[in-house]
């Protein structure tokens, strides 16, 4: 089971970090973007620490006040709460 978690933890930050990519490479064609409800989601589902990478290396969604501060505190407490699990 911890095998399947951290896999599931990797993949999802993985997955939030290009998503941060593609949604800022859309924004740029001008093309129809992710919504902000899914980059949430993904985040929520421990992906928060790929997407704050990601946002700091596309300089992607910086100027929303939302995620540059929530998604950095979310992925702390994700973080903290992995950390927890593993030490039970």
């Amino acid at each position: 089971m911890f095998k399947v978690i951290i896999i599931f933890v990797i993949v999802m930050n993985i997955a939030g970090y290009y998503l941060m990519k593609a949604d800022k490479n859309k924004a740029k064609k001008g093309h129809y973007r992710v919504s902000e409800n899914t980059l949430w989601l993904v985040a929520l589902l421990f992906g928060a620490t790929g997407m704050t990478l990601g946002m700091k290396v596309f300089r992607h969604k910086t100027k929303h006040l939302q995620f540059k501060i929530g998604l950095p505190v979310l992925a702390l407490i994700e973080t903290g709460f992995i950390f927890y699990m593993l030490n039970l």
